[in-house]
């Protein structure tokens, strides 16, 4: 009888250890999402910028082709006012990445312009995603042809903190003209803007935006539109005076009532990171974005003017993450 219980208590704890061992009959190891067997999962914030805009969409569709592609990293999007904000989010560790034009990145680099009072240097370059250009949209009709028009009008700057508003001011300081004075000032996002134009409660809106941009086109079903040349002295002083500026050309017939070049300047819109994010992720998200276009632009279609040749444009003096520069420098551009 001892034998036997023996024998018996010997095979129950055999069949024990086996189902410990193997985790259950129908049990998979357990893991979180995304995450790499003893590696590390990655959730990052990244800031964008207005829902009418091309930053919220476009990082939205970057953010799904990182996650696909990257194993342990979960990217998501956040909407913003821009550039300016987003800068600060990121110094201020409240976002892990963020899109921005190059110039108030400059800017807060150097502690210049709305970064006087201190400058922000806890964040690091990517590249470039593309151009982003300036394009002051004026119904046809209104008579607004150049910058000098502007005085007296009712004109939108973009939001405040954006990256348009700050460009917007710098433009029209060239020009001798003061925001606040001359004219009659709103600081609508462009989506906003847009609507006041086509019910004609504006007379002209400032927007940094791709070009062809959606929201312009659809201004022009209810009116056509002037893009105010930027241009003349008024050009040069900007040029002299910021250097993240670059003149631009929109090609005659790009929107309704537009039928001639229209000359505008440009600057660019750069991914940012936090400086402490790993050089192995930033290598391959790098490496992504800029080998996976095609997909990013299925997502929108400004993924098609992410390219590699572009990529080290207008960064200085911000410093580019290492993990960037690893694989710049497999594909010998440093």
């Amino acid at each position: 009888m001892r034998k036997k219980f023996l024998l018996l208590l010997t095979l129950l704890l055999a069949v024990s250890l086996l189902a410990v061992g193997c985790g259950g009959a129908n049990e998979e190891p357990k893991e979180q999402a995304g995450e790499k067997s003893g590696g590390e999962t990655f959730n990052l914030l990244m800031a964008t910028g207005g829902t009418g805009g091309t930053y919220y969409p476009l990082g939205g569709a970057m953010a799904d082709v990182w996650n696909k592609n990257i194993e342990g990293l979960n990217v998501t999007v956040q909407a913003t006012g821009a550039s300016v904000e987003n800068i600060r989010l990121l110094a201020g560790g409240d976002a892990q990445l963020a899109m921005a034009m190059n110039g108030p990145a400059q800017r807060a680099w150097n502690g210049a312009g709305e970064f006087e009072s201190k400058a922000l240097q806890d964040f690091a370059a990517v590249g470039v995603i593309y151009p982003e250009v300036m394009q002051i949209i004026a119904p046809a009709g209104a008579g607004i042809k150049t910058v000098a028009d502007l005085k007296g009008k009712r004109v939108s700057l973009g939001p405040p903190g954006s990256g348009t508003a700050s460009a917007a001011v710098a433009i029209l300081e060239s020009y001798g003209i003061d925001p606040d004075k001359d004219l009659d000032k709103f600081q609508d996002n462009f989506a906003d803007a847009a609507r006041k134009l086509k019910d004609g409660q504006l007379d002209a809106a400032f927007a940094v935006l791709a070009v062809p941009a959606g929201n312009v086109v659809d201004i022009t079903t209810a009116t056509p539109v002037t893009i105010v040349d930027i241009e003349g002295d008024g050009l040069q002083k900007l040029l002299a005076s910021d250097p993240a500026f670059t003149p631009y050309e929109i090609p005659g017939g790009t929107y309704k009532g537009q039928d001639e070049t229209a000359h505008t300047v440009s600057q660019w819109a750069v991914l940012y990171v936090k400086k402490d994010l790993p050089d192995d992720l930033i290598y391959n998200m790098t490496k992504v974005m800029y080998e996976h276009t095609a997909d990013i632009a299925k997502g929108h279609a400004r993924g098609n003017q992410i390219t590699i040749d572009n990529a080290l444009k207008g960064i200085e003096p911000v410093e580019f993450h290492p993990g960037a520069v690893k694989y710049y420098k497999e594909q010998g551009l440093m």
